[in-house]
């Protein structure tokens, strides 16, 4: 899944649609979406087309803490891991030039929602309980996916999050699949077209 190279002036192209394009001048892409959607590796993949700082909350929290996300599960609910979600949220979303992966769960929060709406570009990566159960199958990492069925789970899952990822997505890119480099190149080709007058 590695990228082409991009050219010197697609690259200062797509720093000055972000950092100063029709959507508000938000400077930041913040990617939102479902577990095994491909937000981390799509994430990478944008924030090296863009010069842009790579982050990832769940990383972010596991950093701070010391201790992986399925031990915060373990001893602190999901509320717990909600609460350490919101600050990592809240801190991140204050850089600047930063592509940000977010966990599945990010839009849960109602601030979450709105710093994420309101300090960059949102984007949805949409994909199937099929695509997600193929990308997640050997997983170790995902407790929500523990001790129970996991295409059951992945159906509720989307039920109960589907309006929140749209309600604040400036766009929608689909990753069922596709290569990391595709999808990064079309979210690209939606901002030019979110540019265009």
């Amino acid at each position: 899944m590695s990228g082409g190279e991009i050219s010197p002036n697609f690259l200062l192209w797509a720093r000055q649609t972000v950092q100063n394009g029709h959507m508000l001048g938000k400077g930041n892409i913040f990617l939102i979406g479902p577990m095994g959607s491909g937000k981390t590796a799509v994430g990478r993949h944008l924030a090296r087309m863009l010069r842009f700082t790579f982050h990832d909350s769940d990383a972010d929290i596991e950093a701070r803490t010391g201790v992986d996300i399925a031990f915060i599960f373990e001893k602190e609910g999901e509320a717990g891991f909600r609460v350490r979600e919101k600050e990592s949220i809240e801190r991140l979303t204050r850089l600047d030039s930063i592509v940000l992966a977010t966990g599945g769960g990010a839009v849960i929060e109602e601030d979450n929602r709105r710093a994420l709406a309101e300090r960059g570009v949102v984007v949805y990566l949409a994909t199937s309980i099929d695509q997600q159960l193929e990308r997640t199958r050997h997983a170790r990492h995902r407790p929500l996916l523990n001790d129970t069925d996991p295409e059951q789970k992945l159906h509720e899952l989307m039920q109960r999050r589907a309006v929140l990822y749209s309600e604040i997505a400036d766009f929608t890119v689909s990753t069922d699949g596709r290569r990391v480099q595709l999808v990064a190149e079309e979210i690209h080709h939606e901002l030019r077209r979110a540019r265009a007058p």
